[in-house]
């Protein structure tokens, strides 16, 4: 008597055993198949990626973050912004290839807020987004300037960072302004006001080293001796931040000094350009702290 059911698991693995030899010359098919490797992704999307953190430009924000582990098998990144607080909303903006990223749009003295998230080959994305905190605030840059002494050429010899222009020294778009003394052969740099504070840092490599300006520490005389290679803090009498480094120091001719600077829009906003910030609390889900809308 034939036994159907016996026939019905014969043939079920007959086709079980077809469909692995398919399955293995189609996959497994290379000259050397000690280096094949099977890639099974699942239905579990991949972490958000780790270390996120900023450095500011002038009208942009470059971003940074740790590569996503080769078996999380993640496709690209899709990076968030927001404009209004670090708890969110977030929007999905930019999707993203490798693990750093420009963002262009940013506009300098307007802070933005940054996560990201990753998503895998079979389209799964990150649950939540990035950790870190990130927030940044574009300022203005620039380098080459040269100023001489007040005695010599008073005309020029001050600096108004707002503007980004050389000055007279005693007008009052100037926030400093340099001096030689000839008895002692240095430069000197002067706040043009008593509510303009200065801060030698020390030397640099560059500019780039201040990131924060500090709270205490600012000179309560005036001014500084500048020195070659030394960065600088300002605090204006408006109440904007800004740096700058003493990058050159002609001593012979014209005597004057040359200076690269950074100056912050955002009036009582100490950011001139973070260095890697420290992790705060997660961020939370996609669904709190996204507005659906504009995703795209």
């Amino acid at each position: 008597m034939i036994d159907l059911a016996q026939i019905r698991k014969i043939s079920i693995r007959v086709v079980f055993g077809l469909c692995v030899l398919l399955w293995g010359a189609v996959f497994l098919s290379c000259d050397d198949c000690d280096d094949c490797r099977v890639v099974v992704v699942g239905d579990t999307p991949p972490p958000a990626p780790q270390g996120v953190y900023s450095v500011t430009g002038n009208n942009a924000v470059y971003l940074y973050w740790n590569e996503s582990p080769p078996e999380l098998h993640v496709s690209h990144y899709w990076v968030w912004r927001g404009t209004e607080a670090i708890e969110g909303p977030y929007i999905r903006k930019w999707e993203v290839s490798e693990n750093h990223f420009v963002d262009h749009t940013a506009k300098n003295g307007k802070t933005y807020y940054y996560a990201v998230t990753a998503v895998d080959y079979d389209g799964y994305e990150s649950e939540y987004l990035s950790t870190d905190d990130v927030m940044d605030t574009p300022r203005p840059e620039g380098g080459g300037v040269v100023l001489y002494d007040v005695h010599d050429v008073p005309d020029a010899s001050g600096f108004d960072f707002e503007s980004a222009h050389v000055e007279t020294w005693d007008t009052s778009l100037t926030d400093i302004f340099f001096e030689y003394d000839s008895d002692y052969d240095v430069f000197f740099v002067w706040a043009r006001t008593a509510k303009t504070d200065i801060q030698d840092y020390g030397w640099t490599d560059n500019l780039d080293e201040l990131d924060w300006a500090p709270a205490e520490g600012w000179s309560r005389v005036g001014w500084l001796e500048a020195i070659l290679g030394h960065s600088y803090y300002v605090w204006t009498d408006d109440d904007h931040y800004a740096k700058f480094r003493i990058d050159h120091i002609d001593y012979e001719g014209a005597k004057s000094v040359t200076i690269s600077w950074a100056y912050q829009v955002d009036p009582g906003n100490p950011e001139l350009v973070p260095p890697r910030p420290e992790h705060f609390p997660r961020h939370g889900s996609l669904e709190k702290f996204v507005d659906a809308s504009n995703l795209r």
